[in-house]
């Protein structure tokens, strides 16, 4: 992958994660009966960071949690023949609760389908909200983010990574495009 463009260098992605921390303070009118669940990995990492935003804002530690969508994924058989499954870490049980499910980038809309059935699989919710930090669209499936940090049109040949200090060291979000091949190795 080659790097096309940054979309949002450290401070620019810190802001929108505040900013969406806000909005979904507003939205809910606090955080009474607030769930946050990040889709493993770069998700959990940001609903972390949007849990001590809202930490930072009103002084209350909302319950945070992560979730492996692996099992509810449409690809499963081509992703592997046996999925290795990984426990959905939560701090609380969701029934009854608004759950904030959180993701780095909305892209076709099927691993935020497999994070709804995810989260069916392990209680029933009052309401599930999106918050994502880009939009890139090609939506396959009728989804849409309630929180999003920037929308990005982008050509099916680029994809957008977003790098997060726990596995990438440094905080950013960046416009990549598969290098074509001209046959030289």
């Amino acid at each position: 992958m080659k790097v096309k463009a940054m979309l949002m260098d450290e401070m620019t992605l810190k802001r929108s994660l505040m900013r969406i921390s806000h909005e979904i303070l507003e939205k809910n009118k606090g955080t009474d009966g607030l769930v946050i669940l990040g889709i493993r990995r770069r998700g959990k990492a940001l609903a972390g960071m949007i849990r001590d935003n809202i930490e930072k804002i009103e002084g209350v530690r909302v319950p945070c949690g992560e979730l492996d969508i692996n099992f509810y994924r449409d690809d499963l058989t081509r992703a592997s023949e046996q999925p290795v499954l990984r426990n959905t870490l939560l701090e609380v049980p969701i029934a009854g609760q608004k759950v904030i499910l959180v993701d780095d980038v909305l892209y076709t809309g099927r691993t935020v389908r497999a994070g709804i059935e995810a989260i069916f699989s392990v209680g029933r919710p009052k309401e599930i909200q999106l918050a994502i930090l880009i939009d890139r669209g090609h939506r396959e499936l009728p989804i849409r983010a309630d929180y999003v940090g920037k929308s990005i049109p982008t050509a099916k040949t680029e994809t957008v990574r977003v790098l997060v200090p726990e596995f990438d060291g440094e905080t950013a979000a960046l416009l990549c495009e598969r290098e074509e091949n001209n046959g030289t190795n």
